[in-house]
């Protein structure tokens, strides 16, 4: 069965498919050192691909359905200029990110064979340019008011022509913070007409996403590509999620989901990392069944969700969980 058709039976089943986490802030807390690296966790592509290997297992083991491939921040001149490798080896490096979870997700299904779990999807991660700029700025997609659709065309092909090769299930076009890049790789998604998509945007409050566009046109937008299987939101607070998917409730397209993985709800701030707010969200697992019933189909965490946040929205969400103890 193709990639294709089996995405589309995936999210036919019963439930929400159930995304991974943070994959940065689980190497971190294995002791990876990421913070202030302009390639941030693709760096251990190059340096440490069994650590990748070994965090991927981790959210497979806390009953993840999807795992994200560790390339947000890749990218064939990322790599170039700052692993100083041929072009030809940042194509590898970038295809290895596919081929290492991919090699995970048969592996744990060999060893474990979970009970009514299907084999594990491979979302190959694709970040918007302010990622590779390493300043923030995908949370406010100032940079697109200097870059042409073409320009943001010519910056994208090469990495998803890697993680199309590669073999990825599908495509995440994650954290975009703007209306101009997301149409860029929309156009850019018909030149692989075998590869599908979600497309999820920054947002910096309940309407609107981070270049200050209603989130409402940005799902219109969305609607036009047959490719893309949903569209929605990362990175943010659990809390916009409810309002962000209820200003667009009425324009989601019936053949299109909704993809909605936030992060903890804690501030980050440059300088001082992340700073955990007085104010607390509620939990990903507690708000997981409000955006079902809104149309959630793929649902999971972003940055400072971990595997045992993973596990306890699949408990929430599906009644079960693969775990180190049942996984055998």
């Amino acid at each position: 069965m193709g990639s294709s058709a089996r995405l589309r039976l995936y999210m036919n089943d019963n439930g929400p498919l159930i995304l991974d986490g943070g994959l940065a802030t689980e190497l971190e807390a294995q002791g990876a050192k990421l913070q202030g690296d302009p390639l941030w966790s693709a760096r251990l592509l190059h340096t440490n691909p069994q650590a990748i290997r070994d965090a991927h297992h981790r959210f497979l083991l806390s009953g993840a359905d999807v795992i994200t491939t560790a390339t947000y921040q890749a990218s064939i001149t990322g790599f170039i200029d700052h692993l100083d490798v041929s072009c030809e080896r940042a194509r590898e490096l970038l295809m290895s990110g596919v081929h290492l979870a991919k090699e995970t997700a048969e592996t744990f299904v060999c060893d474990a064979r979970p009970a009514g779990q299907r084999c594990p999807l491979v979302a190959g991660s694709v970040g918007p340019y302010g990622a590779f700029l390493h300043n923030g700025s995908e949370y406010t997609g100032a940079y697109a008011q200097e870059m042409s659709i073409e320009e943001f065309k010519v910056w994208h092909r090469p990495q998803i022509d890697c993680l199309a090769a590669a073999g990825a299930d599908l495509l995440a076009f994650e954290t975009i913070p703007s209306i101009k890049e997301a149409e860029a790789l929309i156009e850019l998604l018909r030149e692989f007409p075998n590869s599908q998509a979600w497309l999820s945007f920054s947002c910096k409050d309940g309407t609107c996403i981070s270049d200050g566009s209603s989130f409402s046109e940005a799902v219109q937008m969305a609607n036009r590509c047959t490719q893309l299987v949903a569209v929605g939101v990362n990175c943010c607070s659990p809390a916009l999620v409810e309002p962000l998917l209820q200003s667009a409730r009425s324009l989601l397209s019936p053949d299109m989901s909704w993809v909605v993985y936030p992060n903890s709800g804690e501030d980050w701030d440059s300088e001082q990392g992340w700073l955990t707010s007085e104010k607390t969200s509620a939990s990903i697992s507690e708000l997981g069944h409000t955006w079902m019933k809104q149309g959630a189909a793929l649902i999971g965490g972003c940055c400072r969700i971990g595997p045992a946040h993973i596990a306890e929205l699949r408990r929430e969400l599906k009644g079960s969980c693969t775990s180190p103890s049942s996984a055998v």
